[in-house]
């Protein structure tokens, strides 16, 4: 029987949304795995540096490429780029979503907000996940792409905040399945579907929701980004080589 490998060694990890919160910690816990990443943002290009900074200081390679993934030709945009770079992308992770709850989109309508989850969230999710698929198909030993959801996509959620998010989360977490059947064996799809997890919006909360929250969840804690970045760094390695098609929650057991 060969041992557990989690060392993502050797590996080349293309990670969007990477300049803030969630896909910043999925970078970082790459780079410690052993993983050189290419390291793809839309507007922040001073938080992109920064994640850049702390890989190299790692002693890992951190290639920066600039790119909406919700226009058409982005996702080649960046396979290109890191082909040019490493030559390869053994994982790619579509992490980059819209803003609705914090910032300037939280004072749309919902429809506005909807139009942009569906566009960001969902419609650029799939056209990067075609795009890893055409990468992945041309090189040895195919790939990994893993995408974001929302743990409440399963059971669902009172309000207009969680119809929006689960129309979004919900239609990549069934796009992902569809593909995972469609790229097998040559190509491997996961979902990762974070649940609470302390970024810009739970530190916007008052003290008494987010303790209520708090105790509706069995391990009696909000997440960290780094708690999904550990996800990701399981489902990249070859420790996870017979997975595909699957969602793994990470709410701390708030939904089952």
């Amino acid at each position: 029987m060969s041992k557990i490998e989690i060392s993502l060694a050797g590996k080349v990890v293309l990670v969007t949304g990477a300049s803030s919160g969630i896909g910043r910690a999925i970078a970082l816990a790459c780079a410690e795995a052993g993983a050189d990443l290419v390291i793809a943002y839309a507007a922040n290009r001073e938080g992109g540096e920064a994640t850049a900074r702390e890989i190299r200081g790692l002693g890992r390679r951190a290639e920066l490429v600039q790119g909406d993934v919700s226009q058409q030709g982005t996702g080649t945009d960046l396979a290109a780029a890191a082909r040019a770079a490493f030559g390869r992308v053994d994982v790619w992770i579509n992490n980059a979503g819209a803003d609705v709850l914090t910032g300037p989109a939280s004072q749309r309508s919902w429809t506005e907000k909807l139009d942009l989850l569906l566009e960001v969230d969902l419609r650029g999710t799939v056209l990067a996940s075609w795009a890893a698929v055409d990468l992945m198909r041309g090189q040895s030993g195919g790939g990994i792409i893993i995408n974001m959801a929302w743990d409440h996509v399963l059971a669902g959620m009172k309000g207009e905040y969680a119809e929006v998010f689960c129309a979004a989360k919900g239609g990549v977490y069934s796009f992902s399945r569809a593909l995972a059947r469609t790229v097998a064996p040559h190509i491997r799809v996961n979902v990762l579907a974070p649940g609470w997890v302390e970024t810009a919006y739970g530190e916007g909360l008052d003290a008494a929701t987010k303790q209520r929250i708090t105790e509706s969840i069995p391990l009696k804690r909000w997440g960290h980004p780094r708690d999904v970045g550990s996800a990701a760094v399981f489902l990249s390695s070859d420790g996870a080589n017979y997975i595909t098609g699957q969602m793994i929650m990470i709410n701390g057991g708030d939904i089952i």
